[in-house]
């Protein structure tokens, strides 16, 4: 029975089956396309995926110290409350809640309808937003049952959802074309730029930090989340890169820079799958995609649930199902929540808008790690090497990440961040002074 809280459960596997099942999306199979047309050459190309990568290092690091330092849930809502931002570690729970994770959840069942639609015609309309919603509810009845089945599957479905990645860069290496390698742009057509290469990877190296928001549902935490962080990295940089070198191989430059489809197109030029093509791509998309729907919806409620626990969120999702020991009422909010916006439209521009103050948060959240150094009561058992310039490189990438976004929707990313603030701060300071007195006194920063 469970004591009201969550119990460690989960292992290895299942930390880096939730890393690298949230990090490796959909995305991928558009931007191979736009990071060479950011990029401009081949070589260019390849060079931006391997940086891209090694940005998000630091930042895995730093992440995996203050995990260790604080085994617990919530993740970035625990270290910026850790840090003595008790205010911006509600505000990022609470745009969490409203406009991100939810909206995430629905985006990415509609995007699996719209590939089966593909080969059923028939879910289209209201039959497609129906089977998004049925697909939301199979999978949210896996994890609200059991922490540890939900782990297995996991591991099951993100391993499964590799082995297409495999199938393209063992034929791709088989069958390119070392000439198109050496593609040089005429003069004036494309301008070649390694930073606005960078700059198109950087989302899809997003998604490892996941685990942190379940550290204190895995066993020994001080070694599996380092363990599962720093190999999540290294595995999606290896998969990333190897792809672009595969794509790039295949098909002509001068084609993938304008390419929307570019992983499929590529497919297409493999001897004995052009014509199954499309259709190799789609059953791989909505492989890729469930996924990543799995691990959002496991992860996800864990940080209402740790806000819950500390007197900041409604006191409901705090919950803890007494058989199934999950957080219970957590999930079924926020699948309810996101069933509901599947029926919503232009989901993807809010999740747009909304994101902007969640990186800058997430800026704060590497950050923290300064003023938690401080603490009497922080002992991780992993510390990062050079943790000062770690930090400063953490900082730095995730910068870069917001600004892009900035630059994006400058203006709705500000109107956005606005409504987060007027909305929650009445709200955390009616929580604050009703619930929390007793949370402030244990995470008052000892010098």
């Amino acid at each position: 029975m469970s004591n009201g809280t969550l119990t460690r459960k989960l292992g290895f596997w299942s930390a880096l089956a939730i890393a690298v099942g949230t990090t490796v999306g959909s995305g991928i199979f558009v931007s191979s396309g736009d990071v060479a047309k950011a990029a401009g050459t081949p070589s260019i190309s390849i060079l931006a995926w391997i940086i891209g990568g090694l940005i998000a290092i630091p930042q895995v690091m730093v992440l995996a110290e203050l995990s260790t330092a604080y085994p617990e849930n919530g993740s970035g809502y625990v270290y910026l409350n850790k840090a003595g931002w008790r205010p911006l570690a509600f505000l990022y729970g609470w745009a969490t809640f409203w406009a991100l994770d939810p909206p995430s959840i629905s985006i990415m069942a509609l995007a699996i309808v719209s590939y089966l639609a593909t080969f059923f015609p028939f879910f289209s309309g209201i039959a497609g937003k129906l089977l998004g919603v049925a697909i939301i509810l199979v999978i949210t009845s896996i994890h609200y049952r059991s922490v540890k089945e939900g782990g297995l599957f996991q591991v099951i479905i993100t391993a499964v959802k590799i082995i297409p990645f495999i199938i393209v860069i063992g034929l791709g290496l088989m069958y390119m074309k070392t000439g198109n390698f050496s593609h040089a742009p005429s003069h004036g057509a494309v301008k070649t730029s390694l930073i606005g290469g960078v700059s198109a990877t950087t989302w899809a190296y997003t998604g490892m930090a996941a685990i942190c928001f379940m550290a204190g549902e895995f066993k020994n935490p001080g070694k599996v989340l380092p363990r599962a962080l720093i190999s999540s990295v290294f595995i999606v940089l290896a998969l990333y890169t190897l792809l672009a070198i595969c794509v790039i191989g295949l098909m002509p430059f001068d084609k993938l820079i304008h390419s929307n489809a570019a992983v499929s197109e590529a497919v297409s030029y493999i001897p004995g799958l052009s014509h199954i093509a499309s259709t190799f791509v789609a059953i791989t998309a909505i492989i890729v995609i469930l996924g990543s729907l799995s691990s959002c919806i496991m992860f996800q409620p864990r940080l209402e649930y740790a806000m819950a626990k500390d007197g900041l969120f409604f006191q409901r999702f705090a919950k803890v199902h007494p058989k199934y020991e999950t957080p219970s009422f957590s999930i079924i909010i926020q699948v309810t929540y996101a069933c509901i916006l599947v029926f919503m439209s232009n989901l993807t521009a809010l999740l747009g808008y909304f994101t902007l103050i969640q990186l800058v948060i997430n800026i704060l959240d590497f950050a923290a790690v300064y003023k938690c150094r401080k603490r009497d009561d922080y002992n991780p058992i992993y510390r990062m090497p050079m943790w000062k310039l770690t930090t400063i490189l953490a900082i730095l990438g995730a910068s870069w990440l917001a600004w892009g976004t900035f630059t994006w929707a400058p203006w709705q990313g500000m109107i956005a961040a606005f409504i987060v603030i007027a909305t929650g701060l009445p709200v955390y300071f009616y929580w604050n002074k009703r619930y929390g007195s007793a949370s402030r006194k244990s995470n008052d920063i000892v010098a």
